[in-house]
């Protein structure tokens, strides 16, 4: 277990040296992989627990989604059949989405059900 972020500066510095002499061919018995995976794991560990970037707000993913797909608000209000002031409050977290709303926003937006949903 990686226990501070001089341990883990040090862990990552170790797995950058171990990359280059592990590939696909090399047997997983071979003492540079089976380090390599070790550290590899216990660095993963400790970024998840302190690095951890957190669940996306809705009102960003539709930002995201918007630019992507090229939209403006009118346009995305037209697609969803609702105001443009709804959309609006949607993405500055004023309002949720009702289900009817929620779900043709993951369907038209593309958006994952658990980031509408919140979960």
């Amino acid at each position: 277990m990686i226990r501070n972020r001089e341990q883990y500066e040090w862990a990552v510095a170790r797995v950058e040296q171990l990359l280059p002499l592990v590939d696909d061919n090399t047997p997983r018995t071979d003492p540079n992989c089976i380090e390599l995976e070790l550290l590899s794991n216990l660095v993963a560990d400790y970024s998840e627990e302190n690095f951890a970037i957190g669940k996306p707000a809705l009102g960003d993913v539709i930002k995201m989604r918007m630019s992507e797909l090229e939209l403006t608000q009118t346009k995305l209000a037209e697609i969803l059949g609702i105001s443009a002031s709804r959309i609006s409050e949607y993405i500055a977290g004023k309002a949720e989405p009702p289900l009817k709303i929620a779900r043709d926003l993951v369907i038209k937006l593309d958006i994952a059900p658990a980031v509408v949903l919140g979960l």
